[in-house]
Parts: C-alpha cells; structure tokens; sequence
C-alpha cells in the first residue's frame, strides 16, 4: 500500500477498527517518548487544529502497524521512513524507489509463491534470485535469452509438463487406493465405481434427487487429510438439495435411509476430476463419513403425499359410513 493512500485508508475503515485499536491498547499501550520524538511548539490555534487533526487521522493505525509487524523496538524507523517520504512524496526518483519496494514485496509474497506452487513435490524448483533477474530482464529490454512472449510459453510448457506428470503419478495412487479398498470387508462398490460401507442401517424414508437433505459430515482424502467437516461447525448439520452436490454425493444420498450413517468413497470421475477445488488435489477420491438426519420432500412429491393421504381419508370414511 502507498505511504500516501495510507492514512485515507485509515480514515476510511477507521470506524471499524477502533475496537479493535481500543482493545490492543488495553494490553499494551504504545507510547512515543520524547527522547525519540522532539515535542513541537503550538504557536497558534491553527498549529493546534492541525496537531489534533493529524492525531485523528492515526485512528485505526496501530493495529495495522502491529499487523505489518512494526511495534515499540522499531516504530522510530517506521517514523523516519514516514517524515522522509512525506517530504519526497512528489519527487519522481522517490516514487519510483518506493513503487520498487511495494512491488519487490508483492514478488516475493505473492508472485513467486503462486508460480512456485505447482512444482512443489518434484524435482523442479525456482530460484528467488534468478526470478529478480528474468524479472528485471523485461524492464531492461534484454534479449539474451528469452523475451517476455517467450518465456511465458516455455515456463507454461514445463510447468504443464510438470503438473502433468505429477498428476499421473497422483492419479494412479488414488485408482490403487480404491482396488485395495473394495476388496474391505463391509464395503460394496456401485456400478459407477462409488464405494460404500454402512456402519449405522437407517430405517427412515429414502430422499430422492429433487429432495433436499440434512447431514452431518466430514470429507477426508486418501493420505487421511480432512478438508471439510460439519463437525467442527455450529450446528454441526447443514442442508442441501440432493441434486445440488457432486454426482458421489447424489448416488449415496438417493439410496441412504434416514437414520443411516455411511462411509462412502468418490472416485474422481464422480468428484471434482481433473480439477482442482479449494485444497482437493486433481484426481482425488474423497472419503466421506455421512450421516443422514432429516428429508425435505420437494414440492410436487409433497403434494402427491398430502393428496394420497386425503384420498385415504376420504375412502376410509365412506367405506366406514356404508358399512352403518
């Protein structure tokens, strides 16, 4: 963030973090002693409006300052680089210093992180410092080895080359997962591949593909990694439309009786495939524990239900009359 969209930033959401200002400041309060800060001299009513305006627009600033890691040990070099660049702010040489920062900053943060991501676990990898300089390259207009086209392609090219092999080799472990886990006593595989082992028999209605359904769940992949449980939530159940989920989910929800408590294992083709979905990996089988509590019949099939009964009462109370 600029030095100087900073302290509007601050005015603007400073009604939204004085709380929390207020609340840090009761664990420990910040103070700026006068050995580290000259105390100026008001002189007029003006020196003193613009001393309480400038005091203002520090609301909200401290627990930004604390986020970014500045506390009592280093506020004086945060104050030095503050009074330097409020007096350079308007020089070009500066602004092209500071836009160097901010941007060096988001490099290492976030852009070598996100092409470094997908060569994690193998023997590929990026050097920072090489980065700086293929970085720099561009800015320089230099050619040697690549131009920006150029090396966009060739970087995209190993990278998919990468990813591809690394997803083969994930792919495999997950379908040599699933072999070994059928042959689990208990567990029965559906003719699409799902697999499923009932640990509690319900007795309960069975939803269809329009119902809407009550779980509760968690969702873990073959190395045992949970990536999602309504365990650990409040309230710990959580209601959707049969239909509305992956096609394992859908499967197993249209043939559970409520009451019933599964563990069903989704081969890829009937989760997410080739693509990515939050921290699911390509290619994963997911495991659920699922819990069926409640059925939402859906709409037309709770009108057939509500007229067979009526139809039932009516015919109940005719045969009940000619039988007098």
């Amino acid at each position: 963030m600029k030095k100087t969209v900073l302290f509007l930033a601050m005015m603007i959401t400073a009604s939204t973090l004085t709380s929390v200002q207020a609340k840090d400041d009761k664990k420990k309060k910040k103070v700026i002693t006068t050995e580290q800060v000259a105390r100026p001299e008001l002189k007029s009513t003006n020196d003193s409006l613009s001393y309480a305006a400038g005091m203002a627009a520090t609301e909200g600033l401290m627990p930004y300052l604390n986020q970014q890691g500045v506390d009592s040990t280093t506020m004086k070099y945060f104050i030095e680089s503050f009074k330097d660049a409020l007096e350079k702010v308007d020089d070009p040489t500066y602004k092209a210093k500071m836009v160097g920062q901010q941007i060096a900053a988001m490099i290492k943060d976030r852009a070598f992180t996100f092409f470094s991501k997908d060569l994690q676990d193998t023997k590929d990898s990026l050097s920072l410092n090489m980065f700086k300089e293929g970085f720099v390259g561009v800015l320089n207009n230099d050619t040697t080895y690549f131009n920006a086209e150029k090396a966009s392609k060739f970087f995209k090219s190993r990278k998919e080359a990468i990813v591809d092999a690394k997803n083969k080799i994930y792919k495999k472990e997950n379908e040599d997962w699933l072999a070994r886990n059928a042959k689990k006593e208990g567990m029965k595989t559906t003719a699409s591949g799902l697999q499923y082992k009932v640990l509690v028999a319900g007795n309960g209605d069975v939803p269809t593909a329009k119902d809407k359904v009550t779980v509760k769940y968690e969702g873990r992949m073959i190395d045992g990694t949970v990536f999602d449980s309504s365990y650990k939530r409040n309230p710990q159940t959580t209601t959707f439309g049969c239909s509305d989920v992956i096609k394992g989910w859908t499967e197993a929800l249209t043939m559970m009786p409520v009451g019933s408590k599964w563990e069903i294992c989704i081969p890829q083709e009937l989760a997410y495939g080739a693509r990515q979905a939050g921290q699911i990996k390509p290619y994963s089988t997911l495991i659920f524990t699922v819990e069926l509590v409640s059925i939402e019949k859906a709409k037309e099939e709770a009108k057939k239900t509500e007229a067979t009964a009526k139809s039932k009462t009516v015919a109940g109370s005719k045969a009940k009359k000619n039988s007098k």
